[in-house]
């Protein structure tokens, strides 16, 4: 703080000192306007005749160094120093900003303590931020239109940009542009490329503000494929099949299923059919059953023993005259009783015999 009150108070008091000598000099040349990237160092200088007593350097107004010719720079800061040089009887004062900011950017003012037309410049600090294309490669087929875009974040001010297609500039009508502020003071840009590409090319975007010695940039390689027509057609082809194939089967499992639901009903429908003629069978067989039972208990049964009156009595005399006795015991020698029996003569039938329609009376023998 005491170093800086002097570099105030000393030119006062010289001047104080030395009445009438602000006539004896002048700048002969004085700051010239710089323009520098961010971090890095400016410098200015201020040439003067000879029989000069003190210099002052002002950064936007305020005083940062004085330089006075018997106890030459008074430094108050690190990043603000000078160097002197001398040629014949001129004297020259080089200041120097170290780290420059962009908060430094503004006049530069060299003082004598009295009026001069070109005792100031201006003092401009760039910042150059980040460039990128977020694809290093990318893969295009044939007719295809790509864009590609190139992003500029973190610029002081915002960046020119430009594109290359291989060695040559791109008319800007190929590409879009477009700026926006960021964040303390900065600017960022946006940059959209669309072409349609016809071989393998090499895409550069360039990013440019004054104080870079050459453009800052950023590229991508576009891989021309010719295989991706054919690999198109293949997928087109495959596809166009899937969808082919699938309508066939559909139109195959709708025929099935009317099939299906046609062969379902006629089995029904046969099912029914034949369950109804089983039944009129069954009805017909009852009634049949019933109908013969009804004649059969109406005729009776046949008698087979039967011998009509007539034949009876014609053949009734010889047929008993031949019987043989008949014995129901006999002894045999030894005594033992034995019983036998005469085995029973059953009448012939005759299967023709005379029909009276006068009323008999039958007897059966048994």
């Amino acid at each position: 703080m005491e170093s800086f009150q002097k570099s105030i108070l000393l030119p006062l008091i010289l001047s104080a000192w030395l009445p009438g000598l602000g006539c004896c000099y002048s700048i002969t040349k004085g700051p010239e306007n710089a323009t520098v990237l961010a971090g890095s160092e400016a410098r200015f200088n201020c040439t003067v005749s000879a029989g000069w007593k003190v210099i002052i350097w002002l950064s936007k107004g305020s005083p940062v160094l004085t330089v006075t010719s018997s106890q030459g720079s008074l430094e108050t800061t690190e990043r603000f120093t000078s160097q002197n040089y001398t040629t014949g009887d001129q004297f020259t004062s080089e200041l120097i900003i170290h780290n420059t900011q962009l908060s430094d950017s503004g006049r530069v003012e060299c003082s004598i303590q009295q009026p001069s037309d070109n005792n100031f410049a201006f003092l401009s600090v760039q910042v150059n931020g980040s460039l990128l294309i977020k694809n290093s490669t990318l893969t295009v087929k044939e007719n295809q239109t790509i864009e590609i875009v190139c992003e500029a974040l973190g610029w002081a001010p915002a960046p020119d940009i430009a594109w290359m297609r291989n060695d040559s500039l791109v008319d800007k009508s190929s590409y879009v542009t477009l700026q926006s502020p960021g964040s303390h003071g900065l600017h960022n840009a946006l940059s959209t490329l669309t072409l349609t590409p016809r071989d393998t090319e090499v895409l550069t975007c360039l990013a440019d503000i004054e104080a870079l010695p050459s453009p800052q940039n950023a590229t991508v390689t576009l891989i021309f494929d010719n295989s991706a027509t054919e690999n198109d057609y293949s997928e087109d082809n495959s596809s166009t099949w899937v969808v082919v194939v699938a309508v066939v089967f559909s139109f195959l499992g709708v025929v099935l299923l009317i099939v299906v639901i046609v062969v379902a009903v006629r089995c029904c429908l046969k099912r029914r059919g034949s369950t109804y003629q089983n039944e009129i069978r069954k009805v017909s067989a009852e009634k049949k059953k019933d109908g013969d039972l009804e004649n059969s208990q109406r005729s009776g049964s046949e008698n087979l023993g039967y011998i009509p009156e007539e034949l009876w009595n014609t053949e009734q005399s010889p047929r008993l005259a031949s019987l043989p006795p008949m014995s129901s015991k006999f002894a045999g020698p030894d005594g033992t009783l034995h019983i036998s029996s005469v085995p029973k003569v059953r009448p012939q039938r005759r299967p023709d015999y005379l029909m009276s329609p006068k009323k008999i009376r039958n007897v059966t023998l048994v």
